[in-house]
């Protein structure tokens, strides 16, 4: 209720007070004021009017097109002052690495308040500095009171109860610094020094300055001393560490500190305490990572969304839930992408094995947001040198060996990176792009026709791989019924017509996957559903535990010694007939619930023996049969792992372990994992969507330092050339349609 008494659902707003002066209380202020003269608009604001923290601020050219429709005197006060560029520098290993079409403009942040506090004063917006307000019932009563306090924010810190907020500090430490020097564009800038690494962002911000953020791990911040210095010793240091890069310009502090930047969200931005109708925006709401540039453009896009629901709605209530449901998806989108860039970051020292144009690639598309096609598009140069840059490192001669990149000159012409060659040991495949051989009724008397169905799509997508569903390695090991295996005579001749048809037609070679359903198999067919208990016969499973896959399934027999012994010689003799059929590659199948990968989930694999409890001891009947495929398996042939990288259930294995099995499989011979994730159990959700395998697939490949294979839903061009380009995968299987 209102001083009148009034319900909130029934009325206007005819005062508004608005906590906080930074530029998101400042613009909805002035946005307000100006659509409604009538309207009484106060802010407080506990600092002095010419007092604030930080430097520049960035904005988007999306963004000045929003700002230009809400407020056009403002908008051209602000671009006025705006320092504009398009080129991003990425400075590493000694060299400085430039794309253009980025275009980005700054203000500083200081002149940007001046201009939108001079616009409140000219609207007749009520501005009461150096007031600190820390409760709700020190405010004027008013119609709707605006949260605009940032991340401390007391409002939504004193009634977590209403708002609930989540805070997850981010683990970076990073000062705000500034520097009497003009950038000509945005640089990131990377220091390995004999502390640890050292990042910057730097850009302008004014004809005189700039802005130089400075970031680094904790364990290197305490290694440098950094966690027991004051504000004048830490600007020192980083004045020294960029001593190169400021080429004499000086260093500058405001009140600046080392910190961990905190990710804000909040599941409510509107409600009403004791009396009040409160409303949050901007920092208070919400945070964004500051390596995405987004979180004044947030804020003040928040400012313009309310203003606009409040002017447009009859009711207070029904305009705080417009504004709620506009702005939090919007927000959300810029969250994720903050994410990824903020994580990015953090565990950046992964990328340091790059070469500085691939590890320049990363990084621009770090976030997702922009990818291959978009450089291309932004800056054609930038986009020529990282397709030649890729074909260069991927030439190979003409006897098959790579050669290095040092004995090699440039292609005039180079092909986007999923045409590039790929050297397995002794095959070369001509492409990246693998076709899955899509399951189907192989062993009905329709195999021949569908085979030469699959035959025909690979010679004329002009795929480099082609990779086969599991083949079981014995009748017991089959999924299904309608599953195929190299265990008998004729399976084998089949398998070999394939391979031969393949390589007749077409130029891509072909990869033989060997797998054991273990708790998974004796199914009724894939197109009958998932994992269906076959109505009648069957046959006895075996698995790491003896635990049903559903409540449904058959409850498999812990595998004994002797039948692993059994099982691992089924592997070897499926591999020796793989090399007689003619296939090109083998890979073994560790992964999504399987009886290899039964083994190496802690969910599935409670033994007590030797081959149960540490991550050590699960995988080592999984290795034991990787080592007796290698032994049998020619030297010239890669052998790759379908590994699951995480099964998406609390409690069950994780990349962390996907990451240290892969190293052991690397130091045992493995060049290439299939990185899959998920249905080991049917508990676990993954976030299925295009490319929701590629950030598993980075982590194993730069972490491991092992070759990777990906999927996850990729079905065209742009997806794949920027995970191939950014080193995230080197291999894409797409997705059939």
């Amino acid at each position: 209720m209102n001083s009148v008494g009034q319900p909130f659902a029934e009325r206007r707003a005819t005062r508004i007070v608005i906590l906080g002066g930074g530029p998101a209380g400042l613009y909805c202020g002035l946005l307000l004021k100006k659509a409604n003269p009538g309207l009484q608009v106060d802010i407080f604001e506990r600092n002095a009017a010419n007092v604030t923290y930080g430097w520049g601020v960035v904005f988007s050219d999306r963004t000045l097109a929003s700002f230009q429709r809400a407020d056009y005197k403002t908008y051209t006060q602000i671009t006025e002052q705006f320092v504009i560029w398009d080129s991003i520098d990425v400075r590493y290993r000694g060299e400085t690495i430039r794309c253009g079409g980025h275009v980005i403009a700054a203000i500083e942040r200081r002149r940007l308040l001046n201009i939108l506090q001079e616009r409140c004063a000219e609207l007749g917006v009520g501005l009461h500095f150096g007031v600190d307000v820390s409760s709700l019932a020190d405010l004027p009563m008013s119609d709707l009171v605006i949260a605009a306090d940032g991340v401390n924010s007391f409002v939504r810190r004193e009634h977590e109860e209403l708002f609930k907020p989540q805070i997850e500090p981010g683990k970076a430490k990073y000062i705000w610094l500034g520097a009497d020097k003009v950038l000509d564009a945005f640089n990131f800038i990377f220091h390995d020094t004999k502390h640890g690494l050292f990042q910057v962002h730097a850009y302008p911000f004014s004809g005189t300055s700039s802005t130089f953020i400075v970031e680094c791990e904790e364990e290197t911040w305490q290694r440098a001393g950094l966690d027991s210095a004051g504000e004048a010793a830490s600007l020192a240091f980083c004045a020294g560490l960029l001593k190169d890069d400021l080429n004499g310009a000086t260093l500058l502090s405001n009140n600046s500190r080392w910190i961990n930047f905190p990710t804000l969200k909040t599941r409510r931005w509107h409600g009403e305490i004791d009396g009040h109708r409160v409303a949050l925006m901007g920092d208070a709401a919400h945070t964004a990572h500051f390596s995405i540039g987004a979180g004044t453009k947030l804020a003040m896009e928040d400012a313009i969304a309310l203003a606009t629901a409040l002017e447009q709605y009859g009711d207070i209530e029904h305009a705080l839930d417009e504004y709620e449901l506009e702005r939090k998806p919007v927000v959300d989108t810029f969250q994720r992408a903050a994410q990824e860039s903020r994580t990015y970051f953090e565990t950046l020292k992964r990328y340091l094995v790059l070469p500085p144009m691939q590890f320049a690639f990363q990084l621009l598309t770090r976030s997702g947001r922009i990818t291959y096609d978009d450089l291309h598009f932004r800056d054609v140069r930038f986009g020529d040198r990282v397709d030649s840059w890729f074909a260069l490192s991927s030439r190979v001669s003409a006897d098959g060996v790579r050669s290095s990149e040092g004995d090699l000159a440039a292609p005039q012409y180079a092909p986007p990176p999923m045409f590039a060659p790929l050297q397995l040991r002794g095959v070369t495949l001509h492409n990246r792009v693998v076709f899955p051989v899509m399951p189907g009724a192989l062993d009905s008397g329709d195999s021949d026709s569908f085979l030469q169905q699959q035959i025909n799509v690979i010679a004329q997508g002009g795929y480099g791989l082609a990779l086969t569903p599991i083949c079981a390695v014995s009748p017991e090991g089959r999924i299904t019924t309608d599953d195929t295996g190299l265990y008998d005579r004729e399976r084998r001749a089949m398998w070999a017509v394939f391979v031969r048809d393949v390589h007749g037609k077409s130029a891509a070679k072909v990869c033989v996957q060997l797998g054991h359903a273990g708790r998974r198999g004796a199914t009724e067919p894939r197109s009958q559903g998932l994992d269906r208990l076959l109505r009648e016969g069957g046959w006895e499973l075996l698995s790491a535990s003896a635990f049903p896959y559903t409540r449904k399934s058959r409850v498999p027999k812990e595998i004994s010694r002797r039948e692993m012994d059994a099982l691992r010689d089924y592997f070897v003799q499926s591999a020796v007939a793989a090399h007689e059929a003619g296939f090109d590659m083998l890979q073994l199948n560790f992964a999504q619930g399987y009886l290899l990968a039964s083994f190496l989930s802690p969910l599935t694999n409670c033994r007590r023996d030797e081959y149960g409890g540490s991550l050590e001891a699960r995988a080592r009947f999984p290795l034991e049969v990787f080592d007796a495929v290698r032994a049998v398996w020619p030297a010239s042939k890669p052998l790759s792992v379908a590994l699951s990288a995480t099964d998406y259930v609390e409690g069950g294995s994780t990349v962390e372990d996907a990451v240290v099995v892969a190293g052991w499989l690397k130091e045992r011979g493995c060049d290439l994992i299939n990185v899959l994730a998920g249905q080991t159990t049917p508990a676990g959700e993954a976030p299925f969507g295009r490319g929701f395998l590629t950030p598993l697939s980075d982590r194993v490949r730069n972490e491991a330092g092992i070759k990777t294979m990906v999927g996850g839903y990729l079905t065209n061009s742009n997806d794949m050339n920027t995970i191939l380009a950014a080193g995230r995968g080197d291999l894409c299987v797409v997705s059939p349609r």
